[in-house]
């Protein structure tokens, strides 16, 4: 991994996770989290402190060093157990259906398997189990769907980031079914503000 990988890209994303328009909306979908929990990339920590009392323990994936020692330290002041482990989503080391809910949140458009992921995702689900998801993805207007495009190779590259991925149909092609789902634009430049959220059983 480079110096750039290593250092430099994971406090850039720690610092655009903690924008304004973040900040109003990340309690949103840890609140709704219940019995153990798995979060996937979960960063510095910055979810911690909104999950709720039906909450046993948070199994947090981060392969960022970096960014595991500083959701360490969040982890601290956290009132149940939390398990970081040094994981991608693509080879979860959990047993499978060992999970009563996966968060993920602004993470899908970073990891580079995503479908690989999602399958895993699937397997670590208990039956019932939900994944909850806050999520921007491609944009439905095609004159900013094609800017995301264009943009992709620099977002990667910058932040490790695909702008122009269809969240929805993603999860939903790795065998999952939508509870519900909103599909709006959020605060913020329409080609990175187009949100996919909600919550998906595996079928």
């Amino acid at each position: 991994m480079s110096f750039y990988a290593d250092r430099i890209m994971p406090r850039l994303i720690s610092a655009g996770m903690q924008n304004k328009a973040m900040r109003r909306y990340r309690p949103r979908i840890p609140s709704l989290a219940t019995g153990r929990v798995l979060e996937v990339g979960i960063g510095s920590g910055l979810n911690l402190p909104y999950y709720g009392r039906e909450v046993t323990c948070v199994v947090g994936l981060e392969p960022s060093g970096l960014l595991r020692d500083e959701a360490a330290e969040a982890a601290r002041q956290a009132p149940f157990p939390v398990d970081l482990l040094a994981a991608g989503a693509e080879s979860i080391p959990l047993a499978t259906g060992s999970v009563d809910t996966v968060v993920s949140t602004w993470t899908l458009c970073s990891i580079p398997d995503l479908d690989t992921a999602l399958g895993e995702i699937r397997r670590v689900l208990r039956p019932g189990g939900r994944l909850l998801f806050f999520e921007h993805g491609r944009a439905p207007d095609l004159a900013v769907s094609r800017w995301q495009d264009r943009l992709a190779p620099l977002f990667r590259g910058l932040a490790g980031c695909n702008p122009n991925r269809q969240i929805d149909a993603s999860i939903e092609g790795a065998g999952f079914r939508m509870l519900d789902i909103e599909r709006a634009y959020l605060d913020g430049p329409r080609f990175i503000s187009w949100h996919f959220v909600g919550q998906a059983v595996p079928n």
